[in-house]
């Protein structure tokens, strides 16, 4: 059928096998090499049959297609290797005819090639029958395209092999996935998935093996990102010590407060260093050797790491905030007053004054709620997410009706 494959293998003597449906070519040929199992090789000649013997009168081309099944005979060792390479390069130049015409995808080619049960077997032939064409070739423009041909699928069988032999070490050892992640992360890329993919395809007759590798896909793809988790938190926590450290060693603590507005301008004060921070000042202030004016520099290391980090968030989020610690109505009615009054925006030592609109101070406020009510938490920025508490979505529901009664 032109367009689909529709038939399972090759009958050359080897057999490229294709579920239904899974590989499109755009010519006849490459549907009779990879697909159509009634097709006859081009140099096959149909031969008239009596009718009182045909059960057991053959083509030319049936009997040498069916060679393998037959008693040797007197054919002699030399020959019958003959005669296999004979069908070797019949197949591989048919191959290398619909490659160099059709022009696949290098799609269709890591498809096929992952398909194939009889590609390793051809493998060695192919590319030395590309070799061996290109040799012979006169035309400088045929002769290039061969070798390109040869070196580009090799360098997609390369590839497919990697993913063949790490696929088969994790199918050998399903409960040392995450120590195979550990030691060959690099490897786990989007083509390795997608070739697991196209291996899980070719079980089409097979549900249950169709099933098991889909599942290992899966137990891949979380193995690979708790990885990532993992190692992004460990970077960030040695990018968060030598900040630490450079910090503590300053000269003095004006050079040291400093250094902490210099990483607050570049966004780069981040919750793993704030963290060191606060567990420093945390044992310093609960530490009986250290003297007080140790102290007293983490305290104020401490603040000015904290009042940066506050500044980094949206304004909405910090006057929700601050709008949640006033309990009497009245005081809260009169806070966002002062909050809808637009004025000059003024960042204190102690204070600032923030200003913002009726409309985007409730925005924040439903899409902490959606957030909570769909639990959608990750898709909260890091400074909103401490909103989440039961507690405080009543406080938030309070707000939200207080923003609809009287700004809305």
């Amino acid at each position: 059928m032109y367009g689909t494959i529709r038939n399972n293998s090759v009958d050359f003597g080897y057999n490229i096998s294709l579920p239904h449906g899974s590989f499109r070519s755009r010519t006849p040929k490459l549907a009779a090499i990879v697909g159509d199992t009634t097709a006859a090789p081009e140099d096959c000649e149909e031969h008239p049959v009596p009718s009182s013997d045909t059960s057991t009168a053959k083509s030319p081309c049936t009997i040498e297609n069916s060679a393998k099944d037959q008693e040797v005979g007197s054919v002699s060792k030399e020959d019958w290797v003959g005669l296999e390479d004979h069908k070797m390069i019949r197949v591989c130049d048919k191959l290398i005819d619909v490659f160099m015409v059709d022009k696949p995808t290098t799609t269709d080619w890591r498809r096929l090639i992952a398909f194939s049960k009889e590609w390793s077997n051809i493998r060695p032939h192919f590319y030395r029958r590309c070799q061996a064409r290109a040799d012979a070739e006169v035309d400088p423009g045929t002769k290039h395209k061969l070798l390109r041909l040869g070196r580009k699928l090799k360098e997609i069988d390369d590839d497919v092999q990697r993913h063949d032999e790490l696929l088969g070490m994790i199918r050998q050892n399903p409960s040392e996935i995450n120590a195979v992640v550990a030691r060959r992360r690099k490897d786990f890329t989007k083509e390795f998935f997608e070739h697991l993919h196209t291996v899980a395809e070719s079980y089409y007759d097979n549900p249950d093996e169709q099933s098991a590798l889909a599942k290992l896909g899966d137990t891949c793809l979380a193995a690979v990102q708790a990885y990532d988790t993992a190692s992004e938190s460990i970077e960030a926590l040695n990018a968060a010590e030598l900040k630490f450290n450079d910090i503590i060693n300053s000269p003095s603590l004006e050079v040291a407060c400093g250094k902490i507005d210099a990483l607050a301008e570049k966004k780069q004060l981040d919750s793993a260093l704030m963290l060191m921070l606060t567990k420093a000042w945390s044992a310093a202030k609960e530490s009986t050797m250290m003297k007080d004016e140790a102290k007293d520099v983490m305290y104020h290391l401490y603040m000015t790491a904290r009042g940066n980090l506050q500044r980094l968030m949206p304004k909405e989020i910090r006057i929700i905030k601050y709008l949640l610690t006033i309990e009497d109505p009245k005081q809260r009615l009169s806070a966002l007053q002062d909050a809808f009054t637009s004025g000059e925006e003024l960042e204190g030592k102690d204070v600032d004054s923030l200003y913002t609109t009726p409309e985007r101070l409730f925005t924040w406020v439903q899409t902490v709620l959606d957030a909570y009510r769909f639990s959608r938490e990750g898709t909260l920025i890091r400074e909103a997410r401490d909103l989440m508490s039961p507690k405080i979505i009543q406080k938030l529901e309070e707000l939200k009706k207080v923003l609809q009664n009287n700004f809305m």
